[in-house]
């Protein structure tokens, strides 16, 4: 069984930076494509990033690109979520996930594993 474990979330003013983090334990985290999702209250799940297995393929959600920066460290299990330039509206959860497909998914039902969450919320 694959636990993931956000952290780095906080409240943060508009145009401020903030890392998450997500450490992955229970299984082959450097076989596992690896997605950061967010979440309002009320609202659907959305898509924010994602890395394939070896970091080879990165993708964006149109309303984050040039702000945040998706990484991973295999040897630590980890991978990292920069956002920078923060805006009210990237209030939200954000979960990370891991699939086993080993791809950078936008799509949710294609994630195996999911953390808890961690909570942003900026301030304008």
């Amino acid at each position: 069984q694959v636990q993931l474990v956000e952290s780095g979330g906080g409240l943060v003013q508009a145009g401020g930076s903030l890392r998450l983090s997500c450490v992955a334990s229970g299984g082959t985290f450097s076989s596992y494509g690896m997605g950061w999702f967010r979440q309002v209250a009320g609202k659907k799940r959305e898509f924010v990033t994602a890395v394939s297995w070896g970091g080879g393929h990165i993708d964006y959600v149109d309303s984050v690109k040039g702000r945040f920066t998706i990484s991973r460290d295999n040897a630590k299990n980890t991978v990292y979520l920069q956002m920078s330039s923060l805006k009210p509206e990237d209030t939200a959860v954000y979960y990370c996930a891991a699939s086993l497909r080993g791809s950078a998914s936008q799509t949710e039902s294609d994630y195996d594993y999911w953390g808890q969450g961690t909570q942003v919320t900026v301030s304008s």
